[in-house]
């Protein structure tokens, strides 16, 4: 059973097809991040976009985040998430963008959302997926499965947390 106002360990629903964007074009970080909220907000995981995107922009600003293996990890607790989410965007080829990574590009984006008032689990889902993005099977993946289900499993089953 999950502690109150933690993240359900056993149904962690983070990432649905529908926050899944094969084939990503974007001009930059701020085009990808306002596309992958954007699907956020059509899904009802979030109540204002711009107020979201100020916030992710905010965070943005105070550290790149850019992981190493060609992974972009814009995050943000707000007061505007209705639904803790993970939107993904795989990026076209040749269209990788730059997360501020030491080793170069990002080609998939993983966009966190988590309520304002959920520091610690925003954290815990932060550490599970950057554990798991350190794994190159991982990241190749992500980057190699054509199917917004596949993508969408593969996160959520990562965020299959142990026993307390």
């Amino acid at each position: 059973m999950p502690l109150p106002g933690s993240f359900d360990r056993y149904d962690a629903q983070l990432a649905t097809p529908g926050l899944v964007i094969l084939e990503m074009v974007a001009i930059d970080r701020a085009d990808a991040t306002r596309q992958l909220a954007g699907r956020m907000y059509a899904e009802g995981r979030i109540d204002d976009l711009d107020a979201f995107l100020a916030d992710v922009a905010a965070r943005e600003h105070q550290l790149a985040t850019g992981l190493p293996g060609g992974i972009g990890l814009p995050h943000a607790r707000s007061e505007h998430v209705a639904k803790p989410s993970i939107a993904v965007g795989v990026t076209k080829y040749g269209h990788a963008l730059d997360f501020g990574a030491m080793d170069g590009p990002a080609y998939v984006i993983l966009l966190i959302a988590t309520p304002a008032s959920s520091f610690s689990e925003h954290l815990e889902v932060l550490a599970t997926m950057a554990r798991s993005l350190s794994k190159q099977g991982f990241r190749d993946s992500l980057r190699r499965a054509n199917d917004p289900d596949i993508i969408a499993e593969l996160i959520n089953s990562s965020l299959v947390f142990a026993d307390p």
